[in-house]
Parts: structure tokens; sequence; C-alpha cells
């Protein structure tokens, strides 16, 4: 567990007293929780486990893979935790009940982390399929009063970014991809025409460039010079479609891959940010 996160430690902390306090459940193995240092980069499956074991949070090289080489050396299984939260909800209302659930085409619920220009942001427990403009709306209330929607961000810092008139793209695990962007956690940052896309890429990037943990050079440099490149005011597009390509092509692991998403988001889809 990030050690950002006190509120849900706490919590999850008495409910594990109460397991233990409890009779015992046969077949219920021993869970254990582990205080992480808060790195972005151990949402990374290997570089999690790295932590997990007590050293620096880097991911593996591959293979072997973490199911045949993980956790001290054991074949390991690794769980998102919304996964393992709808378990207990599949086995409550059937597979059938969740299906059901979904939008457009897509199947099941998804939990939607709305943060931006929203008027009631929060985690939205909504239909898989849900456009942004429907989860707006329905789930958030609407636009802040005197901010008109202009743009959002649909899987967090490195899901990309995509103009307010892309509004009816149904958010789901392989919908975004033809445009350039994906769902990842559903971390949903909503943008007003108060912001613009290119604030947004720079912030991004800054993250990026800060949360990067060292190992690959294309990586580790590629980040700070994106970072140097979009702070300037003319951008320099060739160099930065060349860099956007080779971070993609021998990054290590997905986040110096998916980093250079926000800006070719913005060369995309926002070029009049650019002139």
């Amino acid at each position: 567990l990030r050690d950002e996160y006190h509120g849900c430690r706490t919590m999850l902390e008495a409910e594990l007293d109460k397991l233990r306090s409890a009779p015992p459940i046969a077949g219920m193995p021993e869970i254990i929780l582990r205080r992480g240092a808060g790195a972005y980069i151990c949402g990374e499956e290997s570089a999690m486990i790295e932590s997990i074991e007590g050293k620096r949070g880097m991911p593996r090289l591959r293979p072997p893979y973490v199911a045949q080489v993980g956790l001290f050396g054991r074949p390991t299984l690794e769980h998102n935790f919304e996964t393992l939260y709808w378990v207990r909800v599949l086995l409550e209302k059937s597979g059938a009940w969740f299906t059901s659930q979904g939008r457009n085409g897509r199947k099941g619920l998804r939990s939607f982390s709305v943060s931006g220009r929203v008027q009631q942001p929060g985690v939205k427990l909504a239909p898989a399929g849900i456009t942004i403009q429907e989860l707006i709306d329905e789930y958030c209330g609407g636009m802040l009063d005197g901010h008109s929607f202009y743009a959002y961000l649909p899987g967090g810092a490195s899901g990309g970014i995509l103009p307010a008139s892309m509004n009816a793209i149904p958010l789901d695990f392989d919908t975004l991809q033809p445009y350039g962007c994906f769902i990842g956690s559903a971390a949903v940052i909503v943008l007003s025409d108060r912001d613009t896309a290119v604030d947004a890429a720079r912030n991004m990037m800054q993250f990026f460039k800060h949360e990067s943990c060292g190992q690959c050079t294309p990586c580790r440099v590629g980040t700070a010079k994106a970072a140097a490149l979009i702070e300037q005011p003319k951008w320099d597009l060739a160099l930065l479609a060349d860099l956007s390509t080779v971070m993609r092509d021998a990054s290590i692991c997905g986040l110096g891959q998916a980093a250079p998403n926000p800006v070719d988001c913005v060369v995309k889809y926002f070029p009049h940010e650019l002139a």
C-alpha cells in the first residue's frame, strides 16, 4: 500500500485486526499488509515485487515473468485490487448480472476516479463503456459554474489527452487505443476552457521525469529531455517525434513507453495551442 494513503491503511489495518480476532476460516491464507514508499513506478508488477522484498522499486527484465519467478523467487500471481473487489460481487450477484451493467456494447462496471473541473469529483461506480460526456453529466453533476468542457485525460497521467469534441468514445479497456490513448486505471481528469492541453502535458512530463526509476536510459533521459523541450515557446516537433519513438521502443517498462502519450496527443489533437 502506498504510504500516502493513511486513511486506507487505517481502515485496512482495522479490518485485518477483526479478521485475526475472529474464529479461523479453513483454508484462509495469512494476509500481510506491506507499506510501500510511495513510488509511482511500483505500480509496475515486478517493481512492486522488488519493493515488497525490501529493495528499491525498479522493474525487472523479462523473461522470466513474475508468474514464473516472482516474490522471493517463487511463482507469483498479482491482481489489480479492483479485480479482487469484483470477485465478491460476482459471487453474490452472478456473472450475468455483472455483464448486463455495461453501455454501448461493453460489459460490467468500472470505478472511475474523476478529478478536474467538475461539480462532484470522486470515485464513480459507472457502467463500462460510458462516455466522458455521460460520466460528467450523470455522475459528476456537470462542469463547474463558469467552466466549459475542453478536454479530458481518460486514463490518468499516461493515458493521453483528448478534446471535448471526442466525447462520444466508450470508455473501456480496448476502445481508446485507436486514438493513441488508453483507460488504464480509469483516473479521468476533466479540463475546462480555463486550462490548456499544453500545460497539462508539461505537468505530466514533469511528473514522469520525477517518477522515473532511472534504470533505463530511454526513460531516464527521455523524460528529462521531453520535459525541457516542451517548456520552450516553440516545440521542436521532429525531435519530439523521434524521442517518442525511442522511448516507446526501448524503455524497459510501461512508464517510459507511455510517457510520450500526453505530448503526442497535444501535437495530434491540439495543434492550435502550438501555433
